[in-house]
């Protein structure tokens, strides 16, 4: 491997997408690779119909995007700043299946690690987990983190 190599990390928050973005640092410390951090934020383009909703839509996702980045993104970013590896992080809107799976195939990912779990389990029993959509239809090595 070496400095070509990209481990994409969709990271959600949890415990479990901690684990993935740890291991793929530990693994990056061992290779060489670059990690790229992501999280998606569900969003789903719906148009808003009231002059309260046109309003405060953009406040709204402006104030979402500004948590994700302090709950999710910095910590994992924080934690790691003194491991020598290069990381990198990225907030998305969308459909996490959908832009975890463009993301791979725009950044030329030759990994990407994701937690078993999210942070619903319900949510995972209903829709189908994240991990397990991702696992059969991403066409680069992914690795489930329990």
């Amino acid at each position: 491997m070496g400095k070509h190599t990209l481990y994409l990390v969709a990271v959600d928050g949890s415990e479990w997408g901690n684990r993935a973005a740890d291991h793929a640092i530990t693994m990056a410390k061992q290779t060489g690779a670059k990690v790229r951090l992501i999280t998606v934020i569900p969003w789903s383009g719906y148009q808003p119909l009231t002059v309260e909703e046109i309003v405060n839509r953009p406040l709204e996702k402006e104030q979402e995007e500004k948590q994700a980045r302090a709950d999710i993104l910095d910590p994992v970013v924080d934690k790691h700043k003194d491991s020598g590896v290069e990381i990198s992080s990225e907030f998305f809107w969308g459909h996490p299946v959908d832009v975890i799976r463009k993301q791979a195939k725009e950044e030329k990912a030759t990994q990407v690690f994701i937690g078993r779990r999210g942070r619903s389990r319900v949510a995972d029993l209903i829709l189908g987990s994240v991990a397990n959509s991702l696992a059969h239809s991403l066409g680069v090595p992914i690795v489930l983190v329990p």
